[in-house]
């Protein structure tokens, strides 16, 4: 036959002459990580309009668990609401959170500095 052994061509898993059935196919995993960058700019949207959560999170950087364990809590300074049982956040929203995060932070000091104003001897 060709050259080739009867064996294998008879053995392969999931030809039509094989009683043998194809391993299940593995359920796919939630993404875990940081979604990639937004591929649009939040300051040309208008303040009414909404996200998913991917895209929120894309903006602000964070997973989509993150957002799910902040939901949690009914005073975290983003706030969402749902729509047809979706999350939802309005953009004005998420230009809040940034702002209030940009304030917040202070900047970084050399680890060399000291808070009293003098720097340490090396």
């Amino acid at each position: 036959m060709d050259g080739k052994n009867e064996e294998t061509r008879i053995g392969v898993s999931g030809s039509p002459g094989s009683k043998e059935m194809p391993p299940p196919a593995k359920r796919g995993r939630k993404k875990r990580g940081v979604p990639p960058p937004a591929t649009f700019d939040i300051d040309t949207l208008p303040g009414s309009s909404n996200l998913t959560v991917l895209e929120a999170a894309a903006i602000i950087r964070r997973t989509p668990s993150a957002l799910e364990q902040w939901r949690r809590d009914p005073n975290h300074p983003l706030k969402w609401r749902y729509v047809d049982g979706r999350p939802l956040y309005r953009v004005d929203a998420v230009r809040d959170y940034l702002a209030s995060r940009d304030k917040a932070t202070k900047p970084s000091q050399p680890h060399s500095a000291r808070g009293d104003g003098r720097a340490t001897r090396p």
